[in-house]
């Protein structure tokens, strides 16, 4: 699996001559005023506040939202009065100029949502899916979840963002030995996807991703973001960035082993918390499952010291009460233990879509300069 191919899946770069350049967009000004714009809704924010809020000058402010407007991302929002003088022109940001699709490619399923500027979701389609089908198919179903999504698009597609379980290389775009799947070794995804889609491409892991989707929605401080589906993996939020480590492995929560010569996990390892809680749901013992997602998540929280667990994944999704109540068992104990105040443990928002959500955000979270691709 180590060259791309081709699946014969002609591109899907929608609204390539609208003029809205990504490029353009992630220059370091550029992106405050944008996010400004963002921060600010419906009722819009002044060239004024803009330059007070940013520190750049007026004149770099105008030249900025000037160019914004002729690219159609800003528009006038009305007028507001001020302290003296003639009212204030307010702009907002146009969330339906821009566009970005993102892709939750699991183990058995394909989800891609295409979400706006605001990254509110306007688009979705899922498809069943053998991530161990080979490259060929794979690349077919992700290309096809694409297209399908920005189907009849008349803005710019911005890029897409795929995210997936790892452990992978984040900067290169290129998988590694994927739990489960160590064929997958080596593959230049992005390279690949990039070939079929025609726009930018940035790919991660799906804990990674969702993490920060998560943030961007709003979740604030450091936060673990718990992901039990097919896999269990952990997304890292830490002092408002994404932890991927030195060789953006960091997140692989599901294999810290817990039970020596406990049962045989996929990674090759035994006594893994993702096989002792898998073990336990495929047994229908969600109180076992939840006490063991428990003290992975105590190790987390001994270590990391973070502010918030988050919980979510197909298997929390199904029975979220007793994944919440049985991990939070387990932390107010370890408190009562350390003496330390009791670290809270809620269901992430978003359902099953955090991640595809999150995805998109790879792709729009530079251009608004927050972290992301």
């Amino acid at each position: 699996m180590r060259g791309p191919g081709r699946t014969g899946t002609a591109g899907v770069s929608a609204g390539a001559g609208s003029g809205v350049n990504l490029l353009a967009l992630r220059s370091h000004n550029t992106a405050l005023v944008l996010d400004l714009l963002r921060t600010a809704g419906d009722e819009g924010i002044s060239r004024l506040e803009l330059a007070e809020r940013t520190g750049l000058t007026p004149q770099a402010v105008s030249k900025i939202t000037g160019r914004l407007r002729e690219d159609g991302l800003a528009a006038e929002a009305g007028r507001r009065a001020s302290t003296g003088g003639k009212p204030r022109t307010v702009l907002r940001l146009v969330p339906e100029a821009g566009h970005a699709v993102g892709v939750h490619l699991d183990r058995d399923e394909v989800r891609a949502v295409l979400v706006d500027l605001r990254g509110t979701v306007v688009g979705e389609r899922r498809a069943a899916l053998d991530l161990g089908a080979g490259a060929q198919a794979v690349l077919a179903a992700v290309t096809g979840a694409v297209r399908e999504s920005v189907a009849g698009l008349g803005s710019a597609l911005l890029g897409a963002g795929v995210a997936l379980p790892g452990p992978l290389d984040h900067a290169r775009g290129v998988l590694r030995r994927v739990t489960g799947f160590p064929e997958w070794d080596g593959f230049p995804l992005r390279e690949a996807l990039a070939e079929r889609l025609g726009v930018p491409v940035v790919v991660d892991k799906d804990t990674n991703a969702a993490a920060l989707g998560l943030a961007a929605g709003g979740e604030s401080g450091s936060f673990a973001y718990l992901h039990l589906g097919t896999g269990l993996g952990a997304g890292l939020m830490i002092g408002g960035s994404v932890h991927r480590g030195a060789r953006t492995g960091a997140g692989e929560f599901g294999h810290q082993v817990i039970q020596l010569d406990g049962p045989p996990c996929t990674c090759g390892n035994r006594g893994c918390v993702e096989a002792l809680c898998l073990g336990a749901v495929e047994r229908g013992d969600l109180e076992e499952a939840a006490r063991v997602l428990g003290a992975g998540a105590a190790n987390v929280v001994g270590l990391l010291d973070i502010d918030v667990v988050l919980l979510g994944g197909r298997r929390v999704t199904a029975a979220p009460e007793a994944f919440v109540t049985g991990v939070a068992t387990v932390l107010e104990a370890r408190a009562r233990r350390t003496g330390q105040d009791t670290v809270p443990v809620r269901v992430a928002p978003g359902g099953g879509r955090v991640v595809a959500v999150g995805a998109a955000q790879l792709v729009l979270g530079p251009v608004f300069g927050r972290g992301g691709g």
